[in-house]
């Protein structure tokens, strides 16, 4: 629909033009000229000539714009007479016929001849009048005129104009804009004007946006940045029509939407934007304009949401034949998204026009909706069931939500699933045999997807609805409990989940889940001993199971909280899942999926990476498979952390950031990834990004899942402790607390080395090797490769401290021939580089480990081998034929204006890459020259 004249004091910023300024730019510079500019309502014509005027601002060129009206009675020769009218300043020696204006232009009265007196036939007045014109338009010299909504133009102007262009002035380029779908006729001025040859013509058409002119206007309009997931829902909302995206980005901007955030959840914070006012009211100024078939039909689609057949449209509608649909599709109301299926022109349109519609209409157009559609074959069961919701029609709602969540839960789209039944649910009205049956099919859908804080509430609400019976109750309570540890409220939901077992105690299939979730060692602040004392239990209650689904779902908790603790008889009870070929059902197989990811997070902790590598490819590939989103989020979280531990950076944080807007729901999984971020940006020396990530990860205690929150006190620590800063002991301290509280050594690969070195730098070497002694005591009897390779860490850093260099040596060796093999590559590197430093290396050593290090993408570990090498007073010899970087940045320069964009100081540069204060001045220099920018603060890598 079209953007109402009002909308014109509202300006909208220049983005995605610049071919058709240069184009226009380069004709109005060479006349005569006339270029016709096409565009739908909102396209950003005016935006367009405003661009224009500044461009040939200074060029000797004198540029006007008139714009014509929606009048019912325009005023002939409107636009021109405005254009003429501000011409005093060039008017020179005008011709006598120029008389004839002398009573339109009382601007110009005192620079014009005298009127010459009138004629007798008004065909003669007119020809004399357009003489005239052109005659004053000759006197300007090299002059731009712009004619704005040439659709609304008065006959007589589109005359004058069809006049001009038989015969212009030498120094006349006119630019004449319009909208096709607007315009009397097929062409802008009338019958199809055919220019002299020698007047340079052009034709002009702006198209909507794509993705990324979106994004580039709403980053203008917001002055934030713009995912791509959040630039592609405007572009839906909007049709990509700049001057809708523009209000909509200011909407934005005002209030406070997030619009960096990835994924569904970015099109969920669109949808809680109003449409802009401006937006609303071209909107509905438009429809009202429309004959009353047609409005009705306009309706239609608002109510129907989707493209629609043009007899769909109509029969909802309530009209006959297709005319209606044939007259809003010409004038652009309409457009045809797939073939032969008919909508409003974008999002915001429908939710204006539905907005605006009285309550009684607007139920009556769903009540038609109903009807003509279910006899439409293929139509979606879920739009129905909307249809029926708003009609008022609750026995058909009910039916159709039902079908819908079924339909979409065969297609493992979960997320709709429970978006159909939430509403039912929580309707007071729905008998109780439909809501006890409903809600345990609710709960099962939530659990298969991913949490979702509405439907979380309405879940806890129905936990006291009287409708429900016992065994209902105890399962929305197990749902809960679920649903609150995934979002890491763990002692609310392992409090939940002891409440379901209570009301579930004869059903033990429920049970034995309940207590299988329980005895998980990594929840809230239970020590690994409180868990593991739900196992007998459990183990008891799954012998009985006489349903191997339901073995599968208790093993599938019950063997990754074992493995990650280290439980060497973990090995033999993984041989009691099914083999994937040999299972069927769905619900099988998303617990079979949920095992194998669950048995790869814990490989992955306890130094088990490729057994790990192999449980998380059959686990995606199920997941994907059965549409168990929740599977996969914690698989690619997992994923990120082996592809840490491997050595695989290259795209790594990229990845990682994006994962956590999509999971941001999920504190876990988002902790897990910005642990993966800190890891990364200490390796590179961002160290602002490394620590906001480390204290991203360490969540909230008792809210924090143990390994992570571990891990990242352990990445805080040694990065501290690579800067000499005395803080990191006060991070290793609060990572060995939490390990000994839990009381589960064979995490303590992420922290135990980190607390020996502050030990050891605050000359405790006693209280070091008490630490190095409980950790081997603790690990008496695990499987946890991680934990001992790090341990014969330790001991190297003992003996290196007491001089003992060659013991010291050795056990690095040791460690980087384990790490090694079991495939944590930046590690072995690591040990790699101790072991040369204890033993006084040759510089060539340290010059392939910097190879090395690079190769990698471990920015800081590389420049303190190179350090090393100028300390020992070595010269790295210059590569003969090294290349020339040119305008492009070197490795050395990207290191630079990669911590630069974050925010870093120079001192802080200097210390991250082992150079001097000097030889950062002067990359930094180079990284402004060589990316045009202004200062350190723009620049964007």
């Amino acid at each position: 629909m079209g953007v109402s004249p009002s909308t014109r004091g509202r300006s909208v910023p220049m983005v995605g033009r610049s071919a058709e300024l240069d184009a226009l730019s380069d004709l109005v510079t060479c006349p005569p000229a006339v270029a016709f500019l096409e565009g739908e309502a909102g396209a950003g014509k005016t935006t367009l000539i405003g661009a224009l005027a500044t461009t040939v601002r200074g060029r000797n060129l004198w540029l006007a714009v008139g714009t014509c009206q929606p009048l019912e009675e325009p005023f002939p020769y409107g636009p021109l007479l405005d254009c003429l009218g501000r011409a005093g300043d060039r008017v020179a020696h005008p011709d006598p016929v120029t008389g004839a204006l002398r009573g339109h232009l009382p601007e110009l009265a005192d620079l014009l001849p005298p009127e010459p007196p009138p004629l007798d036939r008004p065909e003669a007045e007119r020809h004399r009048m357009f003489r005239a014109v052109c005659a004053l338009v000759r006197t300007l010299g090299q002059a731009v005129l712009v004619v704005e909504d040439v659709h609304w133009a008065d006959e007589d102007t589109r005359q004058v104009l069809r006049f001009l262009l038989a015969d212009p002035p030498p120094g006349l380029s006119l630019v004449l804009t319009y909208r096709r779908e607007e315009l009397p006729g097929d062409a802008p001025l009338g019958p199809v004007v055919h220019p002299p040859s020698e007047v340079a013509t052009a034709h002009l058409g702006l198209r909507p946006f794509e993705e990324p002119e979106v994004r580039r206007l709403v980053e203008v309009v917001t002055g934030g940045g713009v995912s791509e997931s959040f630039a592609t829902a405007v572009l839906h909302e909007t049709g990509g029509i700049p001057f809708v995206v523009a209000e909509t980005a200011r909407a934005l901007r005002d209030r406070l939407v997030d619009t960096r955030i990835e994924g569904a959840v970015a099109g969920r914070g669109l949808a809680t934007v109003d449409v802009p006012v401006l937006v609303k009211e071209s909107i509905l100024e438009r429809l009202h304009r429309l004959i009353e078939p047609e409005r009705a039909v306009a309706e239609a689609a608002a109510v129907l949401g989707d493209a629609a057949p043009a007899e769909v449209l109509t029969a909802v509608a309530g009209s006959s034949g297709v005319h209606p649909v044939v007259g809003l599709v010409r004038s652009g109301v309409l457009t045809e998204g797939p073939p032969n299926r008919y909508g409003l022109r974008h999002d915001m349109a429908r939710r204006a026009v539905y907005a605006a519609l009285p309550g009684p209409r607007r139920q009556e157009l769903h009540r038609a909706a109903v009807r003509v559609l279910a006899d439409v074959a293929g139509w979606p069961v879920a739009r129905l069931a909307r249809h029926c919701a708003e009609a008022g029609m609750r026995e058909e709602w009910l039916r159709y939500s039902e079908s819908a969540a079924d339909a979409a839960a065969e297609a493992n789209d979960m997320s709709v699933a429970v978006d159909m039944l939430s509403p039912v649910v929580s309707d007071r009205e729905v008998p109780a045999e439909d809501l006890n049956r409903l809600a345990t099919k609710l709960c099962g859908y939530a659990l298969a997807g991913l949490p979702d804080a509405g439907v979380i509430m309405r879940i806890e609400a129905l936990r006291s609805d009287p409708r429900l019976v016992a065994a209902v109750r105890g399962e929305v309570r197990l749902c809960l409990g679920i649903l609150l540890v995934r979002e890491s409220r763990l002692d609310r939901g392992c409090a939940e989940i002891a409440e379901a077992i209570e009301l579930l105690g004869d059903q033990p299939e429920r049970v034995a889940s309940g207590m299988a979730l329980l005895s998980v060692p990594y929840l809230d602040i239970s020590t690994v001993a409180d868990h593991r004392a739900w196992l007998p239990r459990v183990e008891d209650l799954l012998a009985h199971l006489p349903r191997r689904t339901a073995r599968t779902a208790v093993l599938a908790t019950v063997l990754g909280g074992r493995l990650i603790v280290g439980d060497p008889d973990s090995w033999d009870r993984i041989t009691l899942l099914p083999a994937p070929d040999d299972v069927a059902d769905p619900a099988e197989l998303r617990h079979l999926a949920r095992a194998h990811t669950n048995l790869a997070d814990a490989c992955s902790w306890i130094g088990r990476d490729r057994q790990g590598r192999t449980f998380l490819h059959t686990g995606l590939a199920l997941a994907s498979r059965v549409g168990a989103d929740y599977v996969v989020a914690t698989a690619e979280a997992t994923e990120a952390r082996l592809d840490w531990l491997a050595g695989e950076w290259s795209g790594l944080a990229e990845r990682a950031q994006a994962l956590i807007g999509v999971y941001s729901p999920l504190p876990h999984i988002a902790n897990e990834l910005n642990l993966v971020i800190g890891w990364l940006a200490a390796a590179r020396g961002d160290w602002l990004t490394a620590e906001h990530g480390f204290h991203a990860a360490l969540g909230t205690h008792p809210t924090a899942v143990l390994p992570v929150a571990v891990a990242a006190a352990g990445g805080m620590a040694a990065m501290l402790l690579s800067r000499d800063d005395a803080t990191a002991r006060g991070h290793a301290e609060r990572g060995l607390t939490l390990l000994r509280a839990k009381g589960s050594w064979a995490w303590a690969a992420e922290i135990v080395p980190q607390a020996v070195a502050c030990h050891l730098a605050d000359d405790e070497p006693d209280a070091a090797r008490q630490l190095v002694a409980e950790a081997e005591e603790g690990l008496d009897g695990i499987d946890a490769p991680s934990a001992r390779t790090a341990l014969t860490v330790c001991r190297a850093q003992l003996a290196a401290s007491t001089g003992n260099h060659d013991e010291a040596e050795q056990h690095y060796r040791d460690a980087r021939l384990r790490y090694d093999e079991l495939g944590q590559r930046y590690r072995a590197t690591q040990c790699a580089d101790r072991a040369a430093r204890v033993s006084g290396a040759d510089p060539a050593v340290f010059r392939e480990l910097a190879v090395t290090f690079d190769a990698l993408g471990a920015t800081v570990d590389a420049a303190r081998c190179r350090h090393h090498i100028r300390s020992t007073g070595t010269v790295i010899p210059s590569v003969r034929g090294r290349r020339s970087y040119g305008t492009q940045l070197s490795p050395r320069e990207h290191d630079v204006a990669r911590l630069l964009a974050n925010g870093h100081t120079n001192r802080e540069i200097a210390q991250a890459l082992f150079i001097s204060r000097r030889t950062v001045e002067d990359h930094v220099a180079n990284v402004l020259r060589k990316l045009d920018a202004s200062s350190r603060h723009d620049v964007r890598i």
